[in-house]
């Protein structure tokens, strides 16, 4: 598939889960893709190698989406070593999951300054080199809409503020025929979010196909919007979650 040859995407949080599905699909459909890592350096590594052995091109970058200079580096570095951007998906997140009242201060600033402050400063350094089709993904959360189980308070805080942070920079970009988008999971399959872990059975329960999601089921939502074919969706806030927030 070539829909994205010649095009440039950047993936904050690509060393595993979703973002590590993203980053091969989008590698699979023709972008040279980087990808952002806190600390597993060879989890990174991994992902890198795979795409490469597809045939595709791919760097990994260190950069704790908690530290502004780091965010702000790996997007010039993306810059650097292709030439361009074309895509940013806002992806590195963390949840915390245990009720609101027993969550510490520093819990919630960790959440928030993953969630909500390095996706606005990703943003704000990628749209310095977008040009007209540049593409702005968020991946939020089906409980940036509807909270239906317990213990994710602070984190649907944050995906809420996500939510509308696609809205409102949609339209004050929408102007430089660059789109902004929200991509929101319900239960997906990952280390963070086992199918199979003690948080898995209400959120299983939850959804209208009675089951977890693949995270390629994710990538594939997440290719379409990077693509040429969604050139008139912006603004938008799309689940796949499964039927949850039916």
């Amino acid at each position: 598939m070539s829909k994205l040859k010649g095009k440039v995407a950047l993936i904050t949080g690509g060393s595993r889960g979703i973002g590590a599905a993203i980053a091969k699909r989008l590698a699979a459909d023709g972008a040279s893709v980087a990808i952002t890592y806190a600390k597993e350096a060879s989890a990174a590594s991994a992902v890198v190698k795979a795409i490469e052995l597809s045939g595709g091109k791919a760097v990994a970058i260190q950069a704790d989406a908690a530290d502004v200079e780091a965010v702000k580096g790996a997007v010039e570095k993306t810059v650097a070593t292709f030439g361009r951007l074309d895509v940013l998906v806002n992806n590195a997140g963390t949840a915390i999951p245990k009720t609101f009242e027993e969550t510490t201060l520093d819990e919630m600033d960790r959440v928030i300054d993953i969630n909500v402050r390095g996706t606005l400063v990703a943003t704000q350094a990628a749209l310095k080199h977008m040009k007209p089709g540049g593409r702005i993904i968020m991946i939020g959360s089906s409980v940036g809409e509807r909270v239906l189980v317990p213990g994710l308070v602070a984190y649907s805080v944050t995906k809420g503020a996500v939510k509308m942070f696609s809205q409102g920079l949609s339209r004050e970009i929408g102007s430089r025929g660059i789109t902004v988008n929200n991509v929101q999971p319900g239960p997906i399959d990952t280390d963070l979010n086992p199918a199979a872990g003690d948080w898995a059975v209400p959120q299983k329960a939850a959804t209208a196909l009675d089951r977890y999601g693949r995270v390629d089921e994710v990538a594939a939502l997440v290719a379409f919007v990077a693509g040429p074919e969604s050139s008139y969706i912006t603004g938008a806030n799309l689940t796949v979650d499964g039927g949850m927030n039916a």
